[in-house]
């Protein structure tokens, strides 16, 4: 992975714990890895980058991307994270790498594309306005400035980013195909490595990707019994899928992310534990929003 090594294991923040059903406690998608001294984004669901803020993490601090997919509850704060980054990154604005599926390119140059894009029209008066110079300066700024840096790339499964103490890879991930592309990411360090599957039933290559992993991250929709036998199999994971995934894996700890609404309710806390220990009798942490999510030993 290279000569530098980290000093310690990759730190993840879960940033967004929810669904596409907002509650008070939880809502979309999103996650930061912190390795190496690098913070990593993976999504950027429903206010990502207020909640950034509230874990203590500035926007500015993330220069990489990586979307699952093209869900809103996984992007539909990418808007925001990309003025908030640019607007409070002084002296001058550094490049932000952005890596996904099929759309990741189409949606981003939707955002900041000067002739088409949505969001043009702010970072154009926040350029060229004399007001918004002076803020601009006063805040460190250099001038003149420049729009917002920002390259996306669609990926393919394989090798996405390696840095010089990690690299991340994706896998295919099964979830609404053929209207959506999914992938599931691994990051890998000198000193372990976590998997991020994004929304996705089980399936093989997510399985494989996860082998030996120290932490998987794993949807968790709703209970096998609810989901059994209907459409919701076919697109997303069960309790019990999980745990059998992180059997079939040998993972060392499995965190439940995009816990559906009623997995949450206080009646389900201890028949959503015996699902899952039926499954699966390794280390299970129930992610929360701003946890940072403890390092198995």
């Amino acid at each position: 992975m290279g000569s530098q090594r980290a000093l310690k294991p990759p730190e993840v923040t879960i940033i967004g714990c929810g669904t596409p059903t907002p509650l008070p406690d939880r809502f979309g998608s999103s996650f930061v890895v912190d390795v190496a001294g690098e913070k990593l984004l993976f999504d950027c669901g429903p206010a990502t980058t207020w909640k950034l803020v509230k874990a203590g993490i500035s926007p500015t601090e993330i220069d990489n991307v990586f979307f699952t997919h093209h869900h809103f509850d996984h992007d539909a704060d990418f808007p925001t994270f990309i003025l908030t980054r640019w607007d409070q990154n002084v002296p001058v604005d550094r490049e932000l790498e952005v890596y996904g599926p099929v759309l990741t390119e189409k949606f981003t140059n939707g955002i900041i594309d000067e002739d088409d894009g949505l969001f043009a029209h702010d970072w154009l008066a926040r350029v060229h306005h004399p007001a918004s110079q002076i803020t601009f300066a006063d805040r460190g700024g250099k001038l003149p400035r420049h729009k917002p840096m920002v390259t996306p790339r669609d990926m393919e499964p394989g090798l996405i980013k390696a840095g010089a103490s990690w690299q991340v890879t994706a896998a295919p991930a099964e979830h609404v195909q053929p209207y959506l592309d999914s992938l599931a990411y691994r990051l890998d360090s000198d000193e372990g490595s976590v998997v991020l599957t994004g929304d996705t039933r089980p399936c093989d290559s997510v399985t494989e990707l996860a082998k030996g992993a120290d932490v998987l991250m794993m949807m968790c929709w709703e209970s096998h019994d609810r989901m059994d036998g209907n459409e919701h199999a076919d697109a997303s994971c069960s309790i019990r899928g999980a745990a059998e995934t992180a059997s079939e894996a040998e993972v060392k700890q499995l965190v439940m992310v995009h816990v559906g609404a009623r997995l949450n309710t206080t009646e389900m806390k201890g028949p959503r534990e015996i699902e899952a220990q039926e499954a699966w009798n390794g280390r299970i942490v129930w992610g929360e929003e701003l946890m940072k999510v403890p390092w198995p030993r």
